[in-house]
């Protein structure tokens, strides 16, 4: 990953928040759809922006698409993401995304057939 890809795509508010949820573990757009109240073209976007830049991996599990940060995650990504998570103030959207992402996995953690079984896998408590 080149440096300033990794600038580029931090530079919006949207994808800060995408990659903010895959630091947790991979999610399918369905997932990101529901957590950031946005359509399924502005997240598809976003994220086919990010894995032309290399900054997010996407594979394909039957139906869905599913999309990971690489592994291990780049260093300054994280740093970085680590940084904007103590600015509760400016960023508040941070914490309240990765509560959202809980709830949600744990609501289709009972079906499976509703999402990728590898969503549920990296999930803790799943």
């Amino acid at each position: 990953m080149e440096l300033i890809n990794l600038y580029k795509c931090l530079c919006d508010v949207q994808r800060l928040r995408i990659l903010n949820l895959l630091k947790e573990g991979p999610l399918c757009v369905c997932h990101l759809q529901e957590i950031l109240g946005e359509t399924q073209v502005k997240i598809s976007k976003q994220l086919q922006y990010m894995k032309k830049l290399g900054i997010v991996l996407a594979r394909r599990q039957g139906v869905w698409m599913v999309y990971s940060l690489p592994m291990p995650p780049h260093p300054l990504l994280l740093a970085n993401l680590q940084g904007l998570q103590t600015c509760t103030d400016e960023f508040p959207w941070f914490a309240e995304d990765l509560k959202n992402r809980a709830l949600i996995l744990q609501r289709f953690a009972d079906n499976l057939a509703e999402c990728p079984q590898v969503v549920y896998q990296s999930a803790s408590g799943c």
